[in-house]
């Protein structure tokens, strides 16, 4: 097997007291969309500060492309690219005016450089944009431009910190198709998001608690083997039958979802459609069904969101 394009051992960073990131393992195969799924505070910006370069770690080893770091960040930076979460180009230059000055920071000039603006204005629908000013763009046309930025120096290894967090599901949609792209042509991508739909698409997934890994590997494999069992029960007092369930040491997590309670039922029950029913809480018109995880699921049997 090649060398993994991020390998880290046992990664951590804190500040003073606060352990953003502790003891993180990675091993990220090349071509690869792998996640980072956690809430605010988890420890994903801060690891990808420390994968960049950007940031020292305070204890451990990290290896990028090859590079070991932050004695070869310098080197490392030339090779990768880096979307942050907040918009950070150029309010008060044009679409064009931007590319051409990340072009001249990666030495691009010339007619390589008006060859590769031309066609990334092309590939992320900004062609009739070029001459617009950044700051007059809606959140969707700043995260193509953004995007384009950041692929300018067509990159081995794409980061992605929370790229879709201001735009709506339309572009999120649209985002990831190009990020696809992006994977199928060889571009490795480590992507952190708080949005399940979008963790779901990626290769592999670690989710973060307090800046420790809980889990990690295909978001599927998570679901299959996350150690509950999903039943969903509709019934006409949801709330207080809500309350009474997760007064049981069987029960993992309770949450409403409309007009159904979904239950987290721990896998040391065998049956848990039987084990529900008998419940004195529960009504004879209640019904129930074992029903599929989700990433959420895994994430709140993983995690401390139990409820």
């Amino acid at each position: 097997m090649t060398e993994p394009v991020i390998k880290a051992v046992q990664l951590s960073r804190h500040f003073g007291t606060l352990k953003a990131v502790q003891e993180l393992d990675l091993a990220i195969q090349k071509g690869q969309i792998y996640g980072f799924l956690g809430p605010n505070g988890s420890g994903k910006t801060t690891a990808i500060r420390m994968l960049t370069g950007l940031l020292e770690p305070s204890s451990g080893s990290v290896r990028v492309l090859g590079l070991d770091l932050p004695q070869e960040a310098e080197q490392l930076r030339l090779r990768i690219g880096y979307m942050t979460q907040k918009f950070s180009l150029y309010d008060d230059l044009t679409v064009q005016e931007n590319l051409q000055f990340i072009a001249r920071i990666y030495g691009l000039s010339g007619r390589a450089q008006k060859q590769r603006i031309t066609e990334l204005l092309h590939l992320y629908g900004l062609e009739e944009r070029r001459k617009q000013l950044a700051g007059r763009m809606s959140g969707g046309q700043r995260q193509r431009l953004s995007l384009a930025a950041a692929v300018l120096n067509k990159p081995a290894l794409l980061f992605l910190d929370e790229p879709t967090s201001a735009v709506d599901p339309e572009n999120r949609r649209e985002f990831w198709e190009q990020l696809f792209d992006l994977s199928h042509q060889g571009t490795s991508i480590l992507v952190s998001t708080h949005y399940m739909d979008e963790a779901e698409r990626c290769h592999c997934l670690a989710i973060l608690e307090n800046g420790i890994k809980r889990v990690e590997g295909p978001p599927d494999e998570l679901m299959r083997n996350m150690g509950a069992h999903v039943v969903e029960i509709a019934s006409a007092n949801l709330r207080q039958l809500k309350q009474e369930l997760l007064k049981l040491p069987e029960i993992l997590a309770a949450a409403q979802l409309g007009a159904r309670l979904r239950v987290l039922v721990k896998n040391t029950v065998a049956e848990p459609l039987p084990f529900l029913q008998q419940q004195p809480c529960m009504g004879p018109q209640d019904s129930l069904a074992v029903v599929r995880p989700s990433l959420e699921d895994v994430f709140v049997t993983c995690t401390g969101s139990n409820s």
